[in-house]
């Protein structure tokens, strides 16, 4: 964030949520996708990770009519992909190569059609496995005991896609490392299958859970360091895998919040915490997404030090949680908009100036960072 931008005036933490579920409502698109930033062109799709967490904050704090519009948005996206996940399945089935670009995209124009002209890294499981996640969430804010049968063939397809391909490599959520394997995506995964059990009856969702709960304790805990590593890659022998990035993620903590892989209290999500805390936490109290991070020099960001101080909230520290509400609220702009990070740390400037040469400042008002926002308050002030 632009250091002139910001503003001298104190914006209180309610106005700050005030302002955020503000900026939410007003950037999202009458179809009822959000768009991931309204000012920055490379940000102006809908991510159904990002979304997915957007509506949740929506959820939490009580604008459920809006979370339902993005997931009814989903709904009708993934009904028009029933052919292309059914010609995915049987070139599975027949053991064909199946290339990348094949694959269900990770980010879908404002009016729900493809993203289908540019070069972005299209396959990304996590966003689905999110959306699976969220709409459980949402059911249950109001009241949906029974699975709506207008989801049923969304919900049906999204399950089977996951079930299919939850295994392979692709890319992580911050849209890098396609040749890898990355335990915040698998959370998402975890999440999105074990919540949608009790909504369907699908054979899969007794067991693939449980796998990828054992694929990550067997494969991508670090050996002397006994926490979770960023990422994995497979081995050409079958259910071998090498560690590809042996530090931490922040991404890390959604195996612990929302997802509960494991609680934070135990050994290897401790481990885990304590790295994040030691490697990725700066002393201005902002928490970067990882310590070789070159986008935009590898700055803090607002939504990772929002979890952090969710997980935090959740595990019963307090002023922890307060801690990382109270540096978010520092900064928002003069009009409480929050970015995706900020250059407060000993950040690699050349990388910085390199990306403000290509794409311009850091993206502001970002709405996964305002969502993220609404979520650490709303734990704060329940």
């Amino acid at each position: 964030m632009n250091d002139n931008n910001r503003s001298d005036a104190y914006i209180s933490a309610d106005e700050l949520a005030r302002i955020s579920k503000q900026i939410i409502k007003l950037n999202q698109h009458p179809s009822g996708s959000y768009v991931a930033c309204p000012l920055f062109s490379n940000y102006a799709f809908s991510w159904l990770r990002d979304g997915s967490f957007i509506a949740y904050a929506m959820d939490v704090c009580g604008e459920t009519e809006s979370a339902g519009a993005f997931y009814e948005w989903v709904n009708g996206v993934l009904a028009r992909q029933q052919d292309r996940v059914r010609h995915l399945l049987e070139k599975k089935a027949r053991g064909e190569w199946i290339d990348q670009s094949e694959y269900l995209h990770t980010r879908y124009h404002l009016d729900g059609r493809d993203d289908d002209h540019s070069e972005w890294g299209h396959f990304q499981l996590d966003g689905y496995g999110a959306w699976l996640w969220g709409v459980t969430e949402h059911w249950k804010a109001i009241g949906q005991e029974t699975l709506p049968e207008s989801y049923r063939a969304s919900v049906e397809l999204t399950v089977r896609y996951l079930c299919a391909f939850w295994q392979l490599p692709n890319f992580d959520c911050w849209e890098e490392r396609n040749d890898q394997i990355h335990p915040s995506t698998l959370a998402c995964i975890y999440g999105g299958l074990a919540a949608i059990r009790s909504y369907i009856d699908f054979p899969e969702l007794a067991a693939i859970p449980e796998q990828i709960k054992q694929l990550l304790l067997t494969h991508a805990v670090h050996p002397q360091g006994n926490y979770f590593v960023k990422s994995i890659r497979p081995l050409p022998e079958p259910e071998r895998y090498e560690i590809s990035y042996d530090g931490v993620d922040a991404s890390l903590l959604w195996l612990c919040q929302p997802f509960r892989i494991l609680p934070a209290e135990h050994p290897v999500m401790e481990a885990t915490l304590a790295q994040i805390g030691q490697k990725l936490k700066t002393p201005a109290g902002g928490i970067r997404r990882y310590t070789a991070d070159e986008y935009y020099g590898g700055g803090e960001w607002i939504l990772l030090t929002a979890w952090q101080g969710w997980v935090a909230a959740q595990s019963g520290k307090q002023t922890e949680a307060q801690q990382a509400l109270r540096w978010i609220v520092q900064q928002a702009d003069a009009r409480g908009r929050l970015p995706e990070q900020v250059p407060h740390t000993d950040i690699d400037r050349g990388t910085f100036d390199q990306w403000t040469a290509r794409w311009g400042t850091p993206a502001v008002p970002l709405l996964w960072s305002h969502a993220m926002y609404l979520v650490l308050y709303c734990q704060l002030h329940e």
